[in-house]
């Protein structure tokens, strides 16, 4: 699996440097390009929880490889694109395959005892930040050949993950008949809820405490969206600048560097001495500063300071804000309180990159990264609008 993650993330973070850059060349304005992340986005909202639904039934592995080949072919589809519109085609091939993660969690959760399972998500995580530091070096690297040439790049990438999906992942156990389903899916994997479930997502957001993580999530999510879906053409079109694809690619792998410290034990420490509350108040914070600081940057040095502030800001404010969702619902609901995050993060990533693309094609660019600016800024807010009653720390029991 670790393996398996690894190839997927490597695969999609090889495209991030190039998307927006990819869509000018066939003449998209600001606001279009980034409307492909958007397409994407809401076609996984709609298809992953049936997706996660399909692979309860017909086996993890067997849907894991359906979702990989629509992964490939969506890449396969951006390589050769000559049009517009076929950019469009390759994302929405993807987007209405998507679930390879949330696929990978559950069939680690199904084959993995409940003590062991941290320790088994801890290697996805390092899988992960692995490839988000290697895929946008190699994106920005290989573009110099060519935008194409890292989507077609990504596909072979995408193919590899099958193969080892196919020979290297031990089949689906069998099913037992006289097993009862647990409320919320496997566990910790999430269970998305379907995008119209409107009484399970009225259920869930009527509880205050789980409302305002939500929220939370939500706008962490937009901040991050905005930001990571416009951030090319910010720096192609800053005078101060003028970046391609090489050097996007390149900030993004330090940044992913910065964010294997972060997964590597940092944060951790960082948890059992403040706890979840003030990483989430630090965190907001942080990607506050760091996104005002980005929009009044005029050399590269300003900006590799803001990414070092932004990374540890939502490099602590994901795990930080999950924890917390956990903790507030019963076992049996974590499943399902999992799976709505999974679906506010979608609908972010749907309405965030419209927002600041449509800054950007007006050459508004202080504006553009001001929007995440307020969207953590309201984050604070309502975080530290909610604090919890926190019991004070015995001394001596942190370091345990």
């Amino acid at each position: 699996m670790f393996l398996i993650t690894f190839v997927d993330v490597l695969g999609f973070t090889i495209v991030i440097p190039l998307l927006a850059f990819y869509a000018e060349e066939f003449g998209a304005s600001p606001f279009i390009a980034t409307t492909i992340v958007s397409v994407y986005a809401l076609c996984s909202l709609v298809s992953t929880p049936i997706i996660g639904r399909l692979s309860d039934q017909y086996g993890r592995k067997r849907l894991l490889m359906i979702s990989q080949a629509g992964t490939c072919l969506g890449f396969l589809v951006l390589g050769s694109a000559n049009a517009l519109w076929m950019v469009f085609v390759g994302r929405i091939l993807d987007g209405l395959t998507a679930g390879n993660l949330s696929i990978a969690q559950a069939y680690i959760s199904d084959h993995t005892a409940p003590e062991n399972r941290a320790k088994a998500f801890g290697v996805i995580g390092i899988a992960f930040g692995v490839g988000f530091m290697a895929g946008p070096a190699m994106g920005g690297a290989l573009g110099t050949y060519g935008h194409h040439v890292p989507f077609l790049v990504a596909a072979g990438c995408s193919l590899v993950s099958i193969l080892c999906t196919a020979f290297l992942l031990p089949n689906d156990p069998p099913k037992d008949p006289d097993a009862k389903p647990v409320d919320g899916g496997p566990l910790p994997a999430g269970r998305r809820p379907g995008a119209f479930d409107w009484a399970t997502y009225a259920e869930y957001f009527g509880r205050p405490e789980l409302r305002s993580l939500y929220v939370q999530f939500f706008l962490f999510s937009f901040a991050f969206s905005c930001f990571m879906s416009g951030f090319a053409l910010f720096s192609e079109h800053n005078p101060n600048f003028g970046w391609t694809s090489k050097e996007v690619g390149y900030l993004f792998a330090y940044s992913g560097f910065l964010g294997i410290l972060m997964q590597g034990g940092l944060l951790g420490r960082m948890v059992k001495k403040f706890g979840e509350y003030k990483i989430t108040v630090f965190g907001f914070a942080c990607a506050t500063i760091a996104y005002v600081f980005v929009g009044l940057s005029t050399s590269v040095a300003m900006l590799v300071i803001a990414a070092t502030i932004n990374t540890f800001g939502h490099g602590t404010l994901r795990p930080a804000i999950t924890a917390r969702i956990t903790q507030t619902v019963g076992k049996h609901e974590q499943g399902v309180a999992l799976g709505i995050s999974g679906s506010l993060s979608s609908v972010a990533m749907t309405l965030a990159p419209p927002s600041g693309g449509t800054m950007l094609d007006n050459g508004w660019l202080i504006p553009w990264a001001l929007i995440p600016a307020v969207a953590s800024l309201i984050g604070l807010v309502v975080t530290l609008s909610a604090k919890p009653n926190l019991p004070p720390t015995p001394t001596g029991e942190r370091s345990g």
